[in-house]
């Protein structure tokens, strides 16, 4: 691979409640996954990361949730179709009309936390979320993890499906995220994170927590906004991208 995307989750902050550094993380990504209000993010935070990610030419998405700002999107739900589809219809439309009053457009769609897992296996609700961005508009992309159902879906609806690697994240041997509630499943040493993501983009390869080697094929790579020395562990993963020759830019320009 000659080009990779690097991709952050911003917009996250909530009225006095701040998370992330979305202005020293803006300098360093090139796509932008922004909250739409339902897991975080206030309309006039929301407004604001725009502009900045407008201001350093990067692209932005809209960061779709369950509806769960108190537990920050990472808790499990089972809401029938349509109302997710409906809920996701809204996000997207919230955040399209934000862009556009900062100069901007929403390219792509990329769900967040428990529903982001759940869409791994959950084929129903995989269906539910592409339904919500084709008839949105079809133009967009849906960023995901690889060989999941919302892969599968996605590509069998027509819809163009980005496979996202994460930077902070530790991997069982099945290609799945290890879950937050273990030891060892966020990482945080910027140079080990760099060198595994330098490896995921010339390889195709990542080491599981238990060890082994796994196939994982990757067009973007998602460092969380949340996480401690969050802008540190981005800029060394971007430096060492660029320092082996890699073409570092969103996927959405083509």
């Amino acid at each position: 691979m000659s080009r990779i995307d690097l991709n952050a989750d911003l917009g996250e902050s909530y009225g006095a409640w701040t998370m992330g550094d979305d202005r020293s993380m803006l300098d360093v990504v090139t796509s932008a996954n922004v909250a739409c209000g339902f897991h975080a993010g206030d309309p006039a935070g929301l407004l604001a990361t725009l502009r900045q990610a407008v201001a350093r030419r990067v692209d932005v998405g809209a960061h779709v949730s369950y509806p769960d700002l108190r537990g920050f999107g990472r808790r499990d739900a089972d809401p029938p179709s349509a109302e997710l589809t409906a809920d996701v219809v809204y996000q997207i439309g919230a955040l399209r009309g934000l862009a556009a009053a900062a100069g901007t457009h929403v390219r792509y769609v990329k769900p967040h936390g428990a529903l982001y897992n759940r869409i791994v296996h959950d084929e129903r609700q995989a269906a539910a979320v592409v339904d919500a961005v084709l008839a949105v508009d079809p133009e967009l992309a849906l960023v995901g993890l690889p060989d999941s159902e919302i892969a599968r879906v996605a590509e069998s609806e027509g819809l163009r499906f980005v496979p996202e690697a994460f930077a902070d994240r530790a991997y069982r041997a099945d290609g799945s995220l290890v879950s937050r509630t273990e030891p060892g499943a966020v990482l945080h040493d910027p140079g080990e994170i760099a060198e595994r993501m330098l490896r995921l983009a010339t390889e195709g390869v990542i080491t599981s927590i238990e060890g082994q080697d796994i196939a994982l094929s990757a067009e973007t790579v998602c460092v969380h906004g949340d996480t401690a020395g969050a802008v540190g562990i981005a800029r060394a993963v971007r430096e060492t991208f660029e320092s082996a020759g890699l073409d570092v830019r969103a996927f959405s320009a083509r």
